[in-house]
């Protein structure tokens, strides 16, 4: 399978889908995924998506991203998004996304952890994956885009500093060229490293990892955030999340005797040291959340999923709380790019959970991946569109250097991780 495209998406997630949706339709794409299409991290985003709900809420959701990232944030990046945040929503509702509305209609907003107000839209509690189902029906129906299933991207090609295609592997190891003017990887973030994690398990930073192969800029790598609330249980592998907004809807965080121990409703990274504090001090693995506050229409018509499959563990939580601990869950680092999501390597672009453009600061606000993995995938396809850059008038690929495919991945996540530990 050697190509020839005009542009390349790596991963079919959120950020990849809106990238390839904002493209003319003369565009000729060609996007690669690990594993199947719709096995993205962005399927598994429960919350919902923030946005501004007019200009007098601007300065509050500014600051609530500011405060929550340390106020480590890029100020340019988070007014952009901030500010880019309606258009996005409307061209969402306009591809089919459906949020949540009253019996007149009018769209319904909830609240999260260190947001201080109302101004998330949602689907349930599976918000992901009515997007990103929604956005693959979409590309579905282009003629130019071109969706290629289990094939792993193992290298880009490059020279002079210069983005030309990539390198991929397919499920039968079969090593391949697709050749691209300009690439865009949207191929997530890196939960894969974790043994605990709320993220896919192939999700292992690979555009990390490639980025430092080729001296690409990356930036914050050790900025790893940590959900609070995961259902517990002793089986290894991908935790599954008990959604932020749980906590914005009114359910409480209980210590082994049944007292509640800290606010709910702080940062992530806030309440996830509370929550550490608490089981050191009752000697347990976890802490308990009761979700009775909200009342069983609210439990059972937003969170239907989430009441599902702790009933499926064992846990009916109209009647008890759940144990829930702490689990590996988003990467503010990644390949530092710009506002228009280029990296320092030209042709060469970065969006989703595996850029880093200054968004998140130090720790990301809820339900703001989502929005930033949009604006900023829309941002790159746009660049990408003025571009007159030609790319790679020639270059040579030598398959002997990834004969071994295990060494080259094993080398990617040792680089990656050595710098998230930094």
């Amino acid at each position: 399978m050697n190509e020839k495209c005009d542009v390349v998406i790596v991963g079919t997630g959120a950020a990849g889908l809106f990238s390839a949706l904002t493209f003319p339709e003369d565009v000729n794409i060609h996007m690669v995924t690990k594993t199947k299409v719709d096995e993205s991290d962005s399927y598994l985003a429960q919350g919902g998506i923030s946005v501004l709900l007019d200009k007098e809420d601007y300065e509050e959701y500014y600051k609530d991203t500011m405060k929550a990232g340390h106020f480590e944030n890029k100020k340019n990046a988070v007014e952009l998004m901030i500010k880019s945040s309606k258009e996005v929503i409307e061209l969402l509702i306009e591809y089919g996304v459906d949020f949540e509305k009253d019996k007149e209609g009018n769209l319904v907003f909830t609240k999260e952890g260190a947001h201080s107000k109302a101004r998330i839209l949602f689907h349930e509690d599976e918000t992901g994956r009515e997007i990103t189902s929604t956005l693959l029906k979409r590309v579905k129906e282009r003629d130019n885009i071109t969706i290629h299933e289990y094939t792993t991207m193992i290298d880009v090609i490059a020279k002079d500093n210069v983005c030309g295609g990539i390198v991929v592997v397919d499920k039968n190891r079969e090593l391949a060229v697709i050749e691209a003017k300009d690439v865009i990887l949207a191929c997530g973030g890196i939960g894969g490293l974790y043994k605990n994690s709320t993220n896919f398990p192939h999700l292992t930073g690979d555009a990390i990892g490639i980025a430092i192969k080729h001296n690409v800029d990356v930036e914050n790598l050790d900025y790893v955030q940590i959900h609070p609330t995961t259902l517990y249980t002793k089986n290894p592998g991908r935790r599954f999340l008990i959604s932020e907004s749980v906590r914005g809807e009114g359910a409480v965080l209980l210590d082994k005797y049944g007292n509640r121990f800290t606010d709910e409703l702080q940062p992530r990274d806030v309440v996830t040291a509370a929550i550490r504090e608490q089981m050191r001090k009752d000697g347990t693995d976890y802490v308990l959340e009761d979700m009775r506050p909200l009342g069983k229409q609210t439990i059972l018509h937003h969170f239907p999923n989430i009441y599902e499959r702790c009933k499926q563990e064992g846990y009916d939580v109209l009647h008890d709380p759940i144990p829930v601990v702490p689990a590996q869950h988003y990467h503010m680092g990644g390949v530092k790019v710009d506002l228009n999501s280029e990296s320092s390597m030209k042709g060469l672009y970065v969006v989703g959970e595996a850029s880093c453009n200054g968004v998140h600061g130090r720790n990301r606000l809820a339900s703001n991946s989502l929005l930033e993995a949009l604006v900023f995938a829309k941002r790159a396809a746009e660049n990408v569109t003025k571009r007159e850059d030609k790319g790679l008038d020639n270059y040579v690929v030598d398959f002997e250097e990834y004969k071994d495919l295990d060494e080259v991945f094993d080398d990617y996540r040792t680089s990656t991780l050595k710098k998230i530990n930094k």
